[in-house]
């Protein structure tokens, strides 16, 4: 499993997104949108979406994309209780 982060330096969801997935011991990667153009690009081309928090959670039955702090849908995808 992968969990991408795509998130900014003022967004305080984002930062409660970050502190529930260390909570929860899971491994993320973290794209900074403000900073990386790219990334930014990246984030709207999968999730349709211009705001953050969003996070990917590939598996190997997909990707799953959850807009914003969703923690019942963020359990779900990451199989958490």
């Amino acid at each position: 499993m992968k969990v991408i982060v795509y998130s900014t330096d003022t967004c305080p969801w984002c930062d409660k997104l970050k502190e529930w997935l260390k909570e929860n011991k899971v491994a993320f990667e973290e794209k900074n949108v403000g900073e990386d153009e790219k990334a930014a690009e990246e984030m709207i081309k999968k999730s349709g979406q211009m705001g953050v928090p969003v996070t990917e959670i590939k598996t190997t039955h997909g990707v799953g994309i959850v807009v914003g702090f969703d923690v019942a849908n963020l359990k779900k995808l990451l199989k958490l209780k």
